[in-house]
């Protein structure tokens, strides 16, 4: 779709998202585990999120479709990773933890650059 619409790609830079909630991965063989995973399900969350805007944003067509694709697929993610989580922890486990990642994730958010809307 990039190169159809005659855009270039460029060189991936490190997301400060995603690396501020990396950092909330607590050390540990089970820590850790369970913190992976659910700090991917948030930022699968949150890219859900962002796509369906856009999608919502679009005219009916191709690009639009797309954007409905990701949106659907970031949200089969994230339930994937909180599902794997409560095969392994218990539920209350995942939860409580889960809370305290989103508190830590709406702090990093409320810190980061804001950057002005492209038109």
């Amino acid at each position: 779709i990039i190169l159809d619409r005659g855009l270039e790609t460029r060189a991936d830079e490190k997301d400060p998202y995603v690396g501020a909630l990396m950092q909330l991965i607590k050390r540990g063989p089970e820590q850790y585990f369970l913190d992976r995973l659910l700090v991917l399900g948030v930022v699968e969350a949150r890219g859900c999120e962002r796509f369906g805007l856009v999608a919502d944003a679009l005219e009916p067509g191709a690009l639009k479709d797309f954007y409905a694709e990701i949106t659907r697929s970031e949200a089969r993610h994230h339930g994937l990773f909180v599902r794997l989580a409560k095969e392994y922890f218990p539920a209350a486990r995942v939860q409580e933890r889960l809370d305290e990642l989103l508190d830590a994730e709406a702090k990093i958010v409320s810190e980061l650059p804001h950057r002005p809307a492209v038109h």
